[in-house]
């Protein structure tokens, strides 16, 4: 098996109330300090209190990441109800309201919300980051540009953010939406190579607009201090599975565009936006609809492409031992996303009787308890 292509996970989860299952308005230090204490560095706060981040150690197999996962949402779950919280794992929180949200007290979210004013408070989404190392700076911007035409695949995979503020939006990936608020988000440019990015970067940092270049935060990136390549496109999935199909079919498409230097080489800007058209109809649709398919003059079935992609990262896959990872991909495409199930909850309580906010706290209520059951393998 192919150890190359080494990969981490983060997740982010909204921080509530066990009893109003309301996301924490004030910092919890208590349930904070005893997470640095049991859990160490693999636990982070987030730009709002309400918001808490892990990542898992860097890993060379699934299982490592899987178990690692797995132990980290079970754990940080533990210590939360010891402290009357919960965590809930979706790309939005169904009954958050973002003016109730307060930053984190530290010198960088400070400055950020400084910068960003009324659109950091609103920043009430979290989501799902998978880091593959790629050492060299010139094949990260290289890959970075050539991975656009995937992004939307691994968006729709994703989604389960199809409430905000309490009110269905019709999408079932409204996080990245809101997102795009935020500067210097959304699908990065088609830079020329690393040293067309680096003047872009150099541009930015030396008008005072960013500090570095970690405040640059599209889908896709390259992360320098972890010589990573790192995806962020994904909502946090609500399944541990889902969320770690999608790192694995990420992973063999870095090494597959890694090994295999002219597939989508030279890509134009008619191809960035055809891969913006396409995000938007997987933020749209989530795995049932179409992608916008040049190459066939019309659209494909969500389900189409994907079979491409697995049949495409097939030796890939199999170097990397992650065949039955990316097989989950189907497995999410015929039974849907976290948000179709947040709606078919959200459906039956409105069928029942219960007003519109009862039937929300019940998505609530499966999404605490689908975020910490899980099991190692």
């Amino acid at each position: 098996m192919d150890c190359g292509y080494g990969f981490g996970i983060e997740e982010e989860y909204f921080l509530c109330d066990a009893l109003s299952r309301r996301p924490r308005r004030k910092s919890a230090r208590a349930f904070l300090d005893e997470c640095k204490v049991r859990i160490g560095e693999a636990v982070r706060t987030e730009m709002l209190q309400s918001q808490i981040e892990v990542a898992t150690p860097p890993s060379t197999t699934m299982g490592e990441a899987r178990a690692a996962l797995a132990g980290l949402r079970q754990e940080l779950g533990a210590l939360a109800r010891n402290h009357g919280l919960v965590i809930v794992a979706a790309g939005t929180h169904p009954t958050a309201v973002w003016a109730h949200q307060r930053h984190t007290d530290a010198e960088r979210y400070d400055r950020l919300m400084r910068d960003l004013q009324m659109l950091g408070t609103r920043n009430m989404l979290c989501g799902l980051h998978v880091h593959v190392a790629v050492p060299c700076p010139e094949r990260r911007v290289n890959l970075m540009g050539r991975l656009l035409p995937f992004v939307p695949l691994l968006l729709g995979l994703s989604t389960s953010s199809p409430f905000w503020q309490g009110r269905r939006t019709g999408l079932l990936g409204y996080r990245l939406a809101a997102y795009r608020e935020l500067p210097r988000t959304w699908l990065p440019d088609l830079f020329a190579d690393a040293a067309d990015y680096r003047r872009y970067i150099d541009a930015l940092v030396a008008a005072g607009a960013i500090a570095n270049e970690s405040f640059v935060w599209w889908v896709v990136r390259p992360a320098a201090r972890l010589g990573t390549l790192e995806l962020r496109v994904s909502d946090c999935c609500t399944s541990l599975d889902d969320a770690i199909a999608i790192a694995a079919l990420y992973r063999a498409l870095v090494r597959h565009l890694d090994r295999n230097v002219n597939v989508m080489a030279g890509l134009s800007g008619a191809d960035r936006a055809i891969a913006a058209e396409n995000c938007w109809r997987a933020q749209r649709y989530g795995v049932h609809g179409s992608l916008v398919d040049e190459a066939g003059g019309g659209a494909r079935s969500f389900g189409e492409v994907l079979e491409d992609v697995i049949a495409r990262v097939a030796e890939d896959a199999a170097a990397l031992g992650c065949e039955a990872e990316i097989a989950h991909a189907r497995t999410i495409v015929s039974r849907g996303t976290s948000a179709d199930r947040q709606l078919a909850l959200y459906l039956d309580g409105v069928g029942r009787g219960l007003d519109k906010h009862a039937a929300l706290v019940s998505v609530v209520d499966w999404l605490v308890s689908e975020t910490v059951n899980v099991a190692a393998a």
